[in-house]
């Protein structure tokens, strides 16, 4: 429980109706999980209006309502507060309510279109084997030290974030390591956190169903470097073209890392790149990764930057980063009894399929035959439909177009938007099997010691999203299936 006047702290408040001496149970946006006593944030979504169900949260016995509409007059016994924003102002309350916790830990935050996942896995997990206790808020999971908690989107909202955080106090952690995405930004889900550090490591195609314009989705991974302090370290990848316009405006310290750019703080030589891992040079010092992939490769460098700026000693460091195992999802080899290769990788944007492909191609055998399975999102970013079609048809020997979470929209009208501006001939190198299973199926059963198998789109996903609904599906277990 928490007074009311005590976590209105810092918001910014147009007027109140009511009394703020009260104590508050929670605070919701959802008025389906409002209860006794909680306090109701009236948020516009881009498909809901939560003004629209302030009755309903009454209902549920919600009594102090925060909205930024002009709402009916308000009934008694119940606090009225209207704020300019109704987002940030959720943020503010989450922030009070849990007592600031991003202020009692380490917070760094890691943001990019790819490598965002992998970096704050390694980041954690070079943490953990060295012994701090630390938090992950992820794709994959969220995690406090050794148990895990799940995670339903990149970055959760806020009040989601401001509970494990505190919970990461209550479990001691010294650090939090999480994912920042584009959405998060700009829904404020981050608003009003203390990032100790923030992490670029890189920017492309994507999102741009909800951002409009590549320059938008830009503007808003900007944000969090702008919201840095004086006191925080902004780490950039120096050899992304984007890298500088992030901290035009930060006000912290700026450091750099890069593989083809010799004025970066840190710095990386590929000395070998093969199916096994990587030879790499960091700093002069040489390193063996189990890890695969000129990407992994910069994951690999921005942990190593950001824990050199920790204090960590950089030749434990540099152990620890030898022992790495790549994390679920991303670039995951299974190899059959017969010794056919097959990779998982969640690679979902243009560029992250690229990187996949020429990882695979550049670490096989000449005579390797690439085959590719993918599909594209319902009802998410069509722009890159026929982008990523292409670079998949254009690098493989065979590719098979198949269903990735077709949401609300028809597979078959998903596949064509992959395919259809394509020439005859690209077309004669594909293969169309609308059921996602039926299609990783019929890769196993045409696998041969000459190929490679690619099953791209959806790594770690336990689900796929039909019509409304999750359906359990997970493409490693659906493989071992078939291996077996």
């Amino acid at each position: 429980m928490k007074l009311l006047r005590d976590i209105l702290y810092k918001v910014e408040i147009l007027h109140i109706i009511g009394n703020t001496n009260m104590a508050i149970s929670s605070i919701c946006f959802n008025s389906n999980i409002a209860t006794k006593l909680s306090l109701f944030v009236a948020i516009k979504g881009l498909n809901t209006n939560g003004h629209d169900y302030i009755d309903s949260a009454l209902s549920a016995g919600a009594h102090v309502i925060m909205h930024e509409d002009n709402i009916k007059l308000p009934i008694e016994d119940v606090t009225y507060i209207k704020v300019s924003n109704s987002s940030k102002s959720l943020a503010i309350l989450s922030t009070n309510f849990y007592n600031n916790p991003s202020s009692k830990l380490k917070l760094i935050g890691i943001t990019g279109t790819n490598g965002k996942t992998s970096t704050a896995y390694y980041l954690f997990s070079l943490l953990k084997k060295l012994n701090f206790k630390v938090g992950l808020i992820s794709t994959i999971e969220n995690k406090i030290n050794n148990t895990s908690y799940a995670s339903n989107y990149t970055t959760p909202d806020c009040i989601e974030i401001n509970k494990l955080l505190s919970m990461m106090i209550t479990n001691v952690c010294d650090y939090c390591i999480m994912e920042v995405s584009s959405h998060g930004i700009l829904q404020n889900r981050i608003y009003g956190l203390d990032f100790d550090m923030a992490i670029f490591t890189n920017i492309s195609h994507d999102h741009l169903d909800y951002h409009d314009s590549f320059s938008q989705y830009l503007k808003t991974k900007k944000i969090l470097f702008d919201q840095l302090s004086l006191s925080s370290i902004a780490i950039i990848n120096n050899d992304d073209p984007n890298g500088p316009n992030m901290i035009l405006d930060t006000k912290s310290r700026k450091v750099f890392y890069g593989i083809n750019n010799n004025t970066s703080t840190y710095t990386l030589k590929i000395l070998e790149d093969t199916i096994d891992g990587l030879n790499l040079e960091i700093n002069n010092i040489q390193l063996w990764s189990q890890l695969v992939g000129q990407f992994n490769a910069y994951n690999l460098l921005s942990t190593y930057s950001a824990a050199c700026e920790m204090g960590i000693d950089k030749m434990r460091i540099l152990s620890v980063l030898s022992e790495l195992k790549s994390v679920p999802g991303r670039f995951n080899l299974i190899v059959s009894q017969e010794g056919f290769k097959y990779i998982v990788d969640y690679a979902h944007t243009p560029d992250a399929l690229l990187k996949v492909i020429q990882t695979i191609l550049h670490t096989s055998q000449a005579n390797c035959q690439l085959i590719t399975v993918l599909g594209c999102g319902g009802n998410r970013d069509k722009s890159k439909r026929p982008i990523m079609g292409k670079i998949a048809i254009e690098n493989s020997s065979m590719t098979i177009l198949t269903s990735d979470n077709p949401r609300f929209e028809n597979p078959e009208d998903i596949i064509t938007d992959m395919h259809s501006s394509l020439s005859k001939s690209l077309k004669n190198r594909m293969k169309i099997i609308i059921d996602r299973e039926l299609a990783i199926q019929h890769v196993v059963s045409i696998s041969t010691s000459q190929s490679i198998i690619l099953i791209a789109g959806k790594g770690h996903e336990r689900f796929q999203e039909i019509n409304g609904q999750k359906l359990p599906f997970n493409d490693i277990e659906i493989l071992n299936k078939y291996l077996k």
